[in-house]
């Protein structure tokens, strides 16, 4: 008799089955529940079932890294004469998926728009967004140099490169952010997302950032949508340059309601800079300060030292045990 290739049952496991189905059930009927009083509130013509995958964008990612760097990302170890068809390859592999999930933005977009979009509409982004993936890798070359000549442990830009969360960042953020202006947000964000899963560093895909941008160690960095950074600038982490809190008063806190930080600024770990302000060319922002205010060129804003206490003025190590009555 030929071997069956049906899994073996599970002592007990109908047993199980039948003792949970209530609370199956129950768990099911709980959750049409909730899908419905959700989908009453949402617009009825949007299409949900058109929204584009985040595991395809992810293999589109990983494409697309393998085709600005053949060699450090994407594994080729051929001739020099060979690398041009690797990337051709990877590019069409990227492309083709790429076109498939801006269908699908676009489909879900179609409630909102004025008229149809164009058949080819898909197919035009992608032909645009191929056009600016030189500029895309240089100035993901321009952030690894960055890294490279800021950062004393580094040991060489293919290891910034592979390894600084700083510089996966970056990549994700210079192809979401070329994505975000031809019209695609979602697609734009979902990618800024993967980053943000990854790093820890979370750059919304509208943020304008100039060449060279170093982010050292990353974790916890939050850079809004509308926020404008210009060249070599440093940030360390946990610095959020993020939108204050107030009630819209007009169109410009409404739209533009994220930091302009200029040129060679360096801000370090836990700043907190929020609303529309400016932080001047070369200044310094020094730890945990938190900013609601322009910051002029040149300036140097930090906390107050930490005091150091006298012997006789420092408090007991042993701290009291609350016990209960």
């Amino acid at each position: 008799m030929p071997p069956t290739t049906d899994a073996p049952a599970l002592p007990g496991l109908h047993r199980i089955e039948r003792r949970g189905q209530p609370a199956i059930d129950a768990a099911i009927s709980a959750l049409r529940a909730s899908r419905g009083a959700w989908r009453e509130r949402q617009d009825p013509l949007r299409r949900v079932d058109s929204f584009p995958a985040r595991a395809a964008l992810g293999r589109i990612v990983d494409l697309l890294a393998a085709a600005l760097y053949p060699r450090r990302l994407g594994g080729f170890r051929g001739a020099d004469r060979d690398e041009d068809a690797f990337v051709a390859a990877k590019l069409i592999s990227a492309f083709a998926e790429l076109e498939k999930e801006i269908g699908r933005e676009l489909g879900y977009w179609q409630a909102e728009a004025s008229a149809p979009f164009d058949a080819d509409q898909p197919g035009t982004i992608v032909r645009l967004f191929a056009t600016t993936l030189g500029e895309v890798r240089r100035r993901i070359d321009s952030d690894v140099e960055a890294a490279f000549h800021g950062d004393p442990a580094a040991r060489s830009v293919d290891e910034v490169l592979l390894c600084y969360p700083g510089a996966i960042a970056s990549l994700h953020h210079r192809i979401a952010h070329e994505l975000y202006e031809l019209g695609v947000p979602i697609i734009a964000r979902i990618i800024s997302e993967l980053a943000n899963e990854r790093t820890g560093i979370d750059i919304h895909p509208g943020a304008t950032i100039g060449d060279g941008l170093f982010i050292d160690h990353g974790t916890g960095v939050v850079i809004g949508e509308t926020a404008i950074i210009g060249a070599r600038v440093r940030l360390y982490q946990h610095v959020t340059l993020g939108a204050a809190a107030r009630s819209i008063a007009s169109p410009r806190e409404r739209h533009a309601r994220h930091p302009i930080v200029e040129d060679d600024a360096v801000i370090y770990a836990g700043a907190t800079i929020l609303g529309r302000v400016t932080i001047g060319a070369r200044a310094v922002i020094g730890g945990n300060v938190w900013l609601l205010d322009d910051v002029p060129a040149d300036a140097q804003v930090f906390q107050p030292e930490a005091a150091q206490l006298s012997h006789q003025d420092q408090p007991s190590p042993r701290l009291p045990i609350a016990r209960g009555h």
